[in-house]
């Protein structure tokens, strides 16, 4: 057995010199007939490497806004409609103020440029001195308000719609609601907390189908009083939210009749006082 060993080595040996031979062979001819008519010799660039399916996906930049439109020029409010009370620009933001002088018990602020239904839509946010704050997609204006408020609202400023909860941490109830999926003047209400994949239809209300996380540690994620950067992602019925990367919420709404899955605006609220609203570098992908 250990002579047939040897042969069988000797074997694979010439059998790899050969090819190598070849190979090169073939190399120095190919460099040969390009010289000879005056081409250029160079080497095929490397492939990338085939999916394997055990690869991880590159991660976003949340600055990266390729596809993505602007819709907020940082120094005006072109397009974007609210009362002038209460919203304006201040350092490239869209700002609204509440004070307890002055307090709004709901404000927003649409933009008019277009409306939405399928979209990424990427933000910066911050809430300061309390109070609470959310954006608004598929939303609609001009709809009866449902919720008793001490003066008649213009109802021209008031959406009605899906919302991207964000509010100051007041409270244990108010620190939970930062990143939940919310319908904002309906009776739907609450529709995905924070940490929750949900999921209803026409004939069947909200079912819990699974957790992110208890919502308690996710609140880590929430920058108190800092710039937070938030991601809204609507694809049909279904919504997911993220907050500085994580998580937060996913909402399927399996009802074509449903209030959600409308096209709607884009906008920004203002609840509660005291309460200063930030925004900033706004950008929309449309799907649709």
């Amino acid at each position: 057995m250990a002579v047939s060993r040897n042969r069988s080595s000797r074997l694979y040996a010439l059998l790899a010199a050969a090819f190598f031979v070849s190979c090169y062979a073939a190399s120095s001819s190919a460099h040969a007939q390009a010289a000879a008519t005056g081409q250029n010799a160079a080497v095929p660039a490397p492939k990338k490497p085939a999916h394997t399916g055990f690869s991880q996906p590159d991660p976003i930049d949340f600055n990266d806004h390729d596809g993505y439109v602007s819709i907020f020029d940082g120094t005006s409010l072109k397009d974007w409609d609210g009362d002038p009370a209460v919203w304006h620009v201040e350092n490239d933001a869209i700002v609204g103020i509440s004070t307890k002088e002055k307090p709004v018990e709901n404000s927003y602020i649409a933009y008019r440029g277009f409306k939405a239904k399928d979209f990424d839509l990427k933000l910066e946010i911050k809430v300061e001195d309390g109070g609470g704050s959310g954006i608004q997609y598929r939303s609609q204006t001009g709809l009866p308000w449902n919720r008793a408020t001490k003066t008649p609202p213009n109802l021209n400023w008031m959406m009605t719609g899906p919302q991207a909860d964000y509010w100051y941490p007041v409270g244990p109830w108010a620190a939970d609601w930062t990143g939940q999926f919310y319908s904002e003047n309906t009776p739907l209400g609450i529709l995905a907390r924070r940490g929750q994949v949900v999921e209803s239809g026409p004939q069947q209300g909200p079912r819990l189908m699974g957790n992110i996380a208890d919502r308690t540690p996710l609140g880590g994620y929430v920058r108190v009083n800092d710039w937070n950067q938030y991601t809204v992602m609507a694809r049909g019925g279904t919504f997911i939210h993220i907050l500085n990367g994580q998580l937060m919420a996913v909402y399927i709404d399996d009802d074509p009749a449903s209030s959600n899955n409308q096209t709607g605006f884009i906008g920004i609220e203002i609840e509660s006082s005291p309460s200063k609203v930030s925004v900033r570098n706004v950008w929309i992908k449309k799907l649709d």
